[in-house]
C-alpha cells in the first residue's frame, strides 16, 4: 500500500482551501439543485471495519447512495459512482428509469461507473487510493471547476483523495470527527443544554471503563442497566448492555466502592452484545484504539427511537430535512433496522427545534453537510406528553438519508416545517416506511433479474404518476445474503404499510419452494409494530 500523508498540516491547509470553493461557489442550502456539475459518488464506508464486517451484507451497502443517481435529472448534471465491485447493469438501468422526463439514454452517457475490483473488507477509500492509476483515471474524467465529491462519512482517506484529485468533499472535514463520536456527542448534547443519559465521556481502558461505571452507579443507585458503547459504531453493532440485577448486592449503599468496581469488573464479562457472534474479549480489544462509554439505559413502558435529519450548508446555514421513527432490533433494540417518515406528532417539532440547535452548534465548529441525531422517546404516565433525551449525533449520512432523498427527488416535493410533513408538489403528505434489513433464508438465491421479473409482474414499482409505491435498493445482497432494501411511500402511513406488505406477501410467495430446503437458518424480518 502506497503511504499517504494524512496527518501534516500542508495537506490539511490544502484541504481546507479546496473546502473553501465550495463556500464560496455555493450559498443556498441545497446546492445539489445546481446543473451542469460533476459529482463524483464515493459510497465508501470509511469505519471500524471490524464492526462493519458484522453486518450482513456490508459491501452491498455501498448501493445506498444509488440514490444519487436521480441527479442526473439535471440534463447537464455528470456522476461518476465508484464501488469495490462492478454493479449489475440492471440495477443502474433500474434507477435510471425513475428519472421523470429525460431519456434513458441521456442520462445513461452522463453517467461513469468504475470498480477497484476488490472485495476485500477494507474501505472503498482506501482502495481507491492503493491504485494510483485509478485516481489518476478519475481526475481525468472530471472538470476540477465544475467538480465536487460526496461520501457517506469523511475521514483523512476521503480528505486525501479531495487533495489527490484537486476538488472540494461536500462533507465535515475530518478534524471535526469527534463531534459525530459518543463521546463528542454527550459534550455537544451538554454545550446546548439537551436532555441525554447519565453517563462518562470517553475512556480508552477497562480500568477506567469500571471506574466510571461505578460513579454513575453512585449517582443513580436505582439504575437498572448501563449500556457500554464503543465510541465509534455502526446502526448499534458496537453496543453492548450491562445488566446491574445479578450484582444488587454491591448497589450503593450496600457495599464499598472498591468491592462494587471488583463486581462491575467481572460482570464485563457477561456483557450482552447487539452484534451476533461478539464476545467481550473481542470488544475489550477495540477500547484502547476507539474508546469507550458507559451511560445509563433509559427504561420506560412506551419507548420509542425517534431521530432527526438536518443539513448544514457550505455557507454555515443549518436546515432541518425531516424526523423519523427507527425500528430497531437486535438482543435488546439496540441494531437499526428501519424507518418511518414521519416521526410521530407527538414529539416531532420538538425533535425539529432540539436538531436545529446541535445543528448550529456544529456549524459553529466548522461541520457541512448532513447530520442526523438520535433520540429515546418515553411516554409519561396518564399523558400525552414524551420525555425526549438525545442519545448520539451521527455526523455523516445514515439510514434514514437514502429513503427520505429518494421521496425528495422522486416527488419534486417539500418539507414543511410547521407541521413537519413532507408534502408533494399537489400540497399531498407523503409518508413511507423504509429498511435495509428486508432479510429471509428463501430469498437467497434471487437474482436482480429474477426481482426485476416478480416487481414487474406484480406491479410493485414505484407509480410515478400517483407518487406511491416501493423503490428497492441492496439489489446486490439479495442473492448471496436474501437481503434486501426498500422504501415504501404512501399517501398516508397505513398505506405505506400496505405497500411494505405487499412486497413481503409477494416476495414469500415467490420464493416458498425454498421453504422445503432445510440447510438455512430462519432469519427475521423486519419487526413493523406501531
Amino acid at each position: 500500500m502506497q503511504t499517504v500523508g494524512y496527518f501534516t498540516s500542508e495537506r490539511t491547509d490544502r484541504f481546507k482551501q479546496l473546502q473553501a470553493k465550495l463556500r464560496a461557489r455555493w450559498q443556498n442550502i441545497d446546492i445539489f439543485d445546481r446543473d451542469n456539475y460533476d459529482i463524483l459518488v464515493v459510497p465508501s464506508f470509511s469505519i471500524d471495519q471490524h464492526v462493519g464486517q458484522k453486518v450482513s451484507g456490508f459491501l452491498h451497502y455501498e448501493e445506498r447512495l444509488l440514490f444519487s443517481l436521480i441527479r442526473l435529472g439535471n440534463p447537464h448534471t455528470r456522476v461518476i459512482y465508484v464501488t469495490a465491485l462492478p454493479l449489475c447493469p440492471l440495477i443502474i438501468d433500474y434507477y435510471l428509469q425513475l428519472l421523470p422526463g429525460i431519456p434513458f439514454s441521456h442520462a445513461r452517457d452522463r453517467l461513469l461507473l468504475i470498480s477497484t475490483y476488490d472485495a476485500s473488507l477494507k474501505p472503498l477509500t482506501q482502495k481507491i487510493l492503493e491504485r494510483p492509476r485509478l485516481v489518476e483515471r478519475i481526475r481525468r474524467a472530471l472538470r476540477p471547476d465544475r467538480a465536487y465529491m460526496v461520501c457517506f462519512n469523511s475521514t483523512w482517506l476521503e480528505q486525501e483523495l479531495s487533495i489527490r484529485l484537486g476538488i472540494p468533499l461536500l462533507a465535515s472535514s475530518p478534524d471535526l470527527l469527534y463531534w459525530g463520536s459518543k463521546s463528542g456527542s454527550r459534550e455537544i448534547f451538554a454545550e446546548c443544554n439537551i436532555p441525554h443519559p447519565e453517563g462518562s465521556f470517553g475512556v480508552n481502558n477497562t480500568e477506567e471503563l469500571v471506574q466510571e461505571a461505578a460513579k454513575l452507579w453512585e449517582r443513580q443507585p436505582d439504575l437498572q442497566r448501563m449500556v457500554i458503547k464503543l465510541n465509534e459504531g455502526f446502526s448499534g453493532e458496537g453496543n453492548a448492555l450491562l445488566n446491574l440485577t445479578p450484582i444488587q448486592n454491591y448497589a450503593p449503599g450496600e457495599a464499598s466502592h472498591t468491592e462494587r468496581m471488583e463486581a462491575l469488573s467481572k460482570q464485563l464479562e457477561h456483557l450482552r452484545f447487539q452484534a451476533e457472534g461478539e464476545t467481550w474479549t473481542s470488544f475489550a480489544s477495540r477500547i484502547p484504539e476507539l474508546g469507550v462509554i458507559v451511560e445509563a439505559f433509559i427504561e420506560g413502558e412506551e419507548k420509542r427511537s425517534p431521530s432527526v435529519q438536518g443539513y448544514i450548508s457550505p455557507a454555515g446555514e443549518v436546515e432541518i430535512l425531516s424526523t423519523h421513527d427507527q425500528i430497531l432490533g437486535g438482543p435488546d433494540g439496540q441494531i437499526y433496522l428501519g424507518c418511518y417518515f414521519p416521526a410521530d406528532a407527538g414529539y416531532r417539532l420538538e425533535l425539529q427545534e432540539l436538531g436545529l440547535k446541535i445543528g448550529k452548534a456544529l456549524a459553529a465548529k466548522g461541520a457541512m453537510e448532513r447530520y442526523s441525531v438520535d433520540f429515546i422517546a418515553v411516554g409519561k404516565p396518564n399523558s400525552k406528553e414524551w420525555d425526549i433525551q438525545a442519545i448520539e449525533i451521527n455526523l455523516r449520512k445514515g439510514g434514514t438519508t437514502h429513503p427520505f432523498m429518494t421521496l425528495k427527488l422522486l416527488t419534486n416535493g417539500s418539507y414543511d416545517y410547521s407541521t413537519g410533513l413532507f408534502l408533494s408538489q399537489q400540497n399531498q403528505p407523503k409518508y413511507y416506511i423504509a429498511t435495509d434489513n428486508l432479510q429471509k433464508p428463501q430469498y437467497r438465491g434471487l437474482l436482480p433479474n429474477d426481482l426485476m421479473d416478480i416487481i414487474a409482474q406484480e406491479r410493485l414499482h414505484f407509480d410515478s404518476s400517483t407518487r406511491t409505491g416501493s423503490v428497492f435498493h441492496l439489489m446486490g445482497a439479495l442473492s448471496e445474503f436474501g437481503k434486501l432494501g426498500l422504501t415504501s411511500i404512501g399517501d398516508s402511513l397505513e398505506q405505506a404499510q400496505e405497500i411494505y406488505y405487499r412486497v413481503e406477501e409477494v416476495l414469500d410467495r415467490e420464493t416458498k419452494l425454498m421453504l422445503e430446503v432445510d440447510y438455512l437458518p430462519e432469519v427475521s424480518t423486519l419487526p413493523i409494530t406501531w
